[in-house]
């Protein structure tokens, strides 16, 4: 038997990515993984590169699904994207971090997507980064 935060989880990435698909963006890839760094989905919205991350709660516990993406978390999600970027060669391709922020009440999923959710300055701590400009 599943967990019930594992199936919630994995209900609220199939939202987000219906979510995404219905709003033009092309999915590229679902739970990439690479040692200890996952992305949840990297979709392209015309030129642009999205690492989109999917954070998931019920409505009646746990709290926010946008004040889950942590300071430790965007750090993780930057260096993850950096290893996307490198095995892909997409060091010249625009990028964002967006934040699809999923609500379950009941049996249905409310979806909340935040364009450039943080920026690459914000997690690491600094800016101008020679890996890419955003």
């Amino acid at each position: 038997m599943v967990a019930p935060h594992l199936t919630t989880g994995s209900a609220g990435e199939d939202a987000a990515t219906a979510h995404l698909t219905a709003h033009g963006y092309e999915v590229l890839v679902r739970n990439w993984r690479a040692k200890q760094l996952e992305l949840d989905i990297v979709c392209k919205q015309g030129d642009c590169i999205v690492f989109a991350e999917v954070k998931t709660r019920s409505s009646s516990g746990m709290g926010s699904a946008v004040t889950a993406l942590t300071v430790p978390k965007m750090k993780k999600l930057c260096k993850a994207a950096q290893l996307y970027i490198s095995q892909n060669n997409l060091w010249d391709t625009p990028c964002r971090f967006d934040l699809l922020a999923v609500t379950k009440t009941g049996t249905e999923y409310q979806v909340e997507h935040i364009q450039d959710a943080f920026e690459l300055s914000q997690p690491v701590g600094g800016g101008n980064t020679a890996w890419q400009p955003w």
